[in-house]
């Protein structure tokens, strides 16, 4: 119903793409001194619960689970003691170190 009402007022068409003007595309950004767009992580915490239930559900027994943090051990820790995991591992790489 809103599709026909929209076609009546615009006489124009909706289609998935934008187009290649939009501010929505990549093109239309500056992308600084030539380098590429990289994704930031935004919460490793999350990552590395989403990882252990992902390795869950498919039977594995070992995570290996990087960057690390100090917060991220301080609550495996807290999940070890409860018992929700067993062994934990640290391995300290001299980067962003890993659990294992």
């Amino acid at each position: 119903f809103w599709l026909k009402a929209f076609r009546a007022e615009t006489g124009a068409e909706l289609c998935a793409s934008t187009p290649a003007s939009s501010p929505l595309t990549p093109a239309a950004k500056p992308s600084g001194a030539g380098r590429a767009a990289s994704m930031v992580k935004i919460s490793v915490l999350r990552d590395c619960l989403n990882g252990i239930v992902n390795a869950e559900k498919r039977g594995k027994r070992q995570v290996l689970v990087r960057p690390n943090s100090k917060v991220i051990i301080k609550f495996l820790q807290v999940m070890q003691k409860h018992g929700y995991i067993g062994d934990l591992e640290i391995v300290d790489d001299h980067r962003a170190g890993k659990v294992v």
